[in-house]
């Protein structure tokens, strides 16, 4: 297996780059890769500073630089050591400045400005925390959604990962047991989703769970015929409710969030038909 070095060079937090970079890499098995991670370089001597890490383990080198100073020094450098470097965002801007018939401004971390999108997420997280695992039951109306699932469905991961994408999220586990309270089924506004996944995977995980807790693995919580019942407890209750299903047994949290997304997005869509064939009726 071959080894390289992937160098992410960014004049902001390389949040961006280490999406890009993850995104590409998953197109590889058994990709043998060794990250160099350089933040906030916003500096031609702070450019410098990194330029020894990049001939000491040379490799491809990925980069989001819109000083053009800072730019040509690491382009000249990268054509030195004779190390392949692309600016991955340059196309994209490219085809934006044509489209929209204007330049675009070479400002650092200007996706990072503390604007009202920026305080929607942050409220969004704080909502979300304070609303998982059936908390909080009383402000569900003021949710954007709200996920439904038995145990180990990936109710919290998946409402956290909508969280940062700004969307106030709520979550209550289904336990047969113990029926949800009157509420769930008064509400209007949140998009109620059910999240389920095939008994045998959620065995597995909740096993993984235990162990990890030190914890006896021989308990109805991870007896297949228990969990069995268990999901298709909350198949009925989706079903009876109309609620839609999403099954995450080989979704990725990610995956699982732009569904919910897309949802959500279809609902709008359909309110929004709906009032304006209400309106052209009047």
């Amino acid at each position: 297996m071959t080894r390289i070095h992937l160098h992410l060079v960014s004049d902001s937090t390389g949040e961006t780059l280490e999406m890009i970079g993850k995104a590409a890499l998953a197109q590889f098995e058994n990709a043998d890769v060794v990250r160099h991670f350089w933040p906030m370089v916003r500096s031609r001597q702070h450019l410098e500073r990194i330029m020894p890490e990049l001939e000491a383990s040379p490799g491809l080198v990925l980069y989001t630089l819109v000083n053009e100073e800072t730019r040509k020094r690491l382009e000249e450098c990268c054509r030195h050591l004779n190390l392949p470097a692309v600016a991955v965002l340059d196309r994209v801007t490219e085809a934006l400045e044509a489209a929209l018939g204007q330049e675009a401004h070479g400002r650092p971390g200007r996706q990072h400005i503390m604007d009202d999108a920026y305080f929607q997420r942050v409220e969004a997280i704080q909502f979300t925390i304070a609303h998982d695992d059936g908390i909080g039951w009383e402000n569900w109306e003021e949710a954007d959604i709200l996920l439904a699932g038995v145990s180990r469905s990936s109710k919290t991961p998946t409402s956290i990962y909508l969280a940062n994408r700004g969307y106030k999220v709520a979550n209550i586990p289904l336990v047969v047991e113990s029926p949800p309270p009157e509420k769930l089924y008064e509400l209007k506004h949140p998009m109620i989703v059910g999240l389920t996944s095939s008994p045998e995977r959620l065995v597995q995980i909740r096993r993984n769970r235990l162990l990890s807790l030190n914890q006896q693995a021989k308990t109805d919580y991870v007896d297949n015929e228990r969990v069995g019942k268990e999901v298709a407890f909350a198949r009925r209750l989706f079903a009876d409710n109309g609620w839609p299903v999403i099954d995450v047994t080989r979704r990725s949290i990610e995956e699982t969030a732009a569904a919910v997304i897309k949802l959500l997005g279809d609902r709008a869509r359909r309110d929004d038909r709906d009032h304006f064939e209400g309106v052209r009726a009047i």
